[in-house]
């Protein structure tokens, strides 16, 4: 094993595991050789489609260790069903369920000694890219692609931990392409990056970016919104604007199972006062988990969650979460597949 920087300590996702795997495209089949290979450059044509179009989507799931030492990977089946959907939505070939599970498997059981403890986890990326050397193809799909896996040991996702988030509000440009929002592809990141930076140059408090296009509330650059009390949980109902976090329908699920009402309907940023000075705001993703949001700040304005700490209703969600993906609850769900250590 090679000597690498703490992942703890460093930026999440700059740290890389020994071993992945991959699986080029013959006639439209990937084709996986069964085992796992040194992490490393591959070559790709100057010409690929994916560097031309961008013909390129991907997953984020995690590998977490348990409290009896097994380790195992959380909601692999719904990763991989999402996968496929945005591999058939941008017309790339759409690689077999077993297939992509199986690289995924084999990746996180070559790279078990480098899951760190918790709270840190391992961070699986499988990702497929159009390799059809053609520039002349811009109205056309990849017939051509390469699928492959690779594994980073992380901690967090913001700095600092569990700590209240500062969102700006965004109310003039999209997301994404209204159409586009439920695929996984770096173009959809792309399109939250200038927003985002920018907002960030000007004020070093703000952590994210909140899209609010007319007003309408959809989701920040690498999360879904939700807000809280005690006796509801609220966020936006699925549409094709914004992706479909499994992480979001973990959440959804649990807070049916503590008792909470929840409802999935259009959030409107003239709520968010209301909603501040009665409950709580927080955000989910794979890589940000369950993150508390603190303070939203919409032009001048400054609206602040409660006292701005973390909210009870929050956390309890989170620890349930927590629990299921780390074995130190129950799996009511189906969630968790052990693999081999």
């Amino acid at each position: 094993m090679s000597e690498k920087p703490d992942p703890m300590t460093v930026p999440f996702g700059t740290v890389f595991c020994d071993w992945m795997a991959t699986a080029p495209t013959a006639d439209g089949v990937y084709g996986y050789a069964g085992k796992v290979e040194p992490y490393g450059d591959f070559t790709l044509s100057p010409a690929a489609h994916a560097l031309h179009y961008g013909s390129a989507i991907f997953e984020g799931l995690k590998a977490h260790w348990q409290v009896d030492g097994s380790l195992a990977i959380f909601r692999l089946e719904d990763h991989v069903a999402r996968m496929c959907q945005s591999a058939s939505l941008l017309r790339l070939p759409i690689p077999d369920a077993d297939v992509l599970r199986q690289m995924i498997i084999d990746t996180v059981e070559a790279n078990v000694e480098e899951v760190p403890p918790p709270p840190g986890s391992l961070y699986i990326r499988p990702t497929l890219i159009g390799t059809e050397p053609n520039i002349g193809a811009a109205a056309t799909p990849s017939s051509e692609a390469l699928l492959y896996v690779v594994n980073c040991p992380v901690g967090d996702y913001f700095k600092g931990g569990v700590r209240p988030l500062t969102l700006l509000i965004e109310e003039q440009i999209p997301r994404t392409t209204p159409q586009f929002g439920m695929v996984k592809s770096g173009a959809n990141y792309a399109m939250a990056l200038s927003p985002t930076l920018d907002a960030m140059a000007e004020n070093a408090a703000v952590d994210q970016i909140l899209f609010a296009t007319g007003g309408d509330i959809t989701e920040t650059g690498a999360a879904n919104f939700f807000l809280a009390d005690d006796n509801r949980v609220v966020t936006r109902q699925l549409d094709s604007s914004f992706l479909h976090g499994v992480t979001r329908s973990s959440v959804l699920a649990l807070a049916n199972d503590l008792g909470y009402e929840v409802e999935e309907r259009p959030i409107e940023l003239d709520e968010l006062q209301e909603w501040a000075e009665r409950g709580e705001a927080f955000l989910s993703g794979t890589a940000a988990v369950l993150s508390p949001v603190g303070t939203v700040l919409r032009g001048d304005s400054q609206i602040t969650f409660g006292d701005g700490e973390p909210g009870s209703n929050t956390l309890r969600l989170r620890e349930s979460l927590v629990a299921i993906q780390n074995g130190s609850g129950d799996d009511p769900h189906g969630w968790r597949t052990k693999v081999q250590t």
